[in-house]
């Protein structure tokens, strides 16, 4: 599956925005994965197109989005307010097209970052669990875990996937933030992966392989959270 298989169609944030979504859709998907991109690369980045099309081939439908600044090809980020507003919208859309499917929402870096604010401050219809593909969890050179204050507000369980070489995210703290979400969270490290998960070209691991083990995580976590849930 690529780009020429996914459905395109158009997202309305509110009264005053619409945005552009891609739904790349399995016969009879077991789930549903609102994709959301981060900040410096919209949803037709080959990222995001390799994480469609990998999900596909496990039984997992894929709903991705622009947020509106990326739509309009602007640099600067949304205001929290509409940010948000985007994923409920996107999460909306994919309970519509897929009624009978289970829905896990997150996202690359700050589009999970956002996804995650959003279910804090109010529950996501239908969303059983997040997953994160890189949580930013402070800026480069910069190491703090006052980003995740707001995860201890979210009831369902929660998935990081994080490479170990990720300047936005120190280890020793990322550990501590899962720590303290306890059983709700699952952390799965991948060696030598930066935060766009890419791996030393010297080294015995390649990008692909990575990528392809992060989706053997990602849909192993999604099919045990809806065998506890049914």
């Amino acid at each position: 599956m690529d780009r020429s298989d996914a459905e395109l169609f158009t997202l309305r944030v509110g009264d005053t925005h619409t945005v552009s979504g891609l739904l790349s859709a399995p016969p009879h998907p077991r789930a549903c994965y609102v994709l959301a991109h981060g900040a410096g690369a919209g949803m037709s980045h080959p990222f995001m197109e390799a994480v469609a099309t990998e999900l596909a081939q496990r039984g997992i439908a894929t709903l991705r989005y622009q947020f509106p600044f990326m739509e309009q090809g602007a640099k600067r980020p949304d205001p929290p307010k509409l940010a948000h507003a985007t994923v409920r919208a996107a999460v909306a859309q994919a309970g519509r097209i897929l009624p009978a499917v289970a829905l896990v929402a997150g996202g690359k870096s700050f589009g999970g970052r956002i996804t995650s604010q959003a279910q804090a401050a109010s529950a996501l219809p239908g969303v059983r669990g997040l997953a994160f593909l890189g949580f930013p969890l402070h800026p480069a050179g910069r190491p703090s875990d006052e980003r995740a204050e707001h995860l201890l507000k979210i009831e369902v369980p929660m998935l990081f996937l994080q490479g170990t070489r990720d300047k936005l995210a120190d280890l020793g703290l990322l550990q501590r933030v899962t720590q303290h979400l306890g059983a709700r969270a699952s952390l799965q490290l991948f060696r030598d992966a930066d935060h766009s998960f890419r791996v030393p070209a010297r080294g015995a691991a390649k990008d692909a392989q990575v990528r392809c083990d992060m989706m053997d995580a990602l849909a192993t976590w999604t099919f045990a959270l809806l065998s506890r849930c049914d």
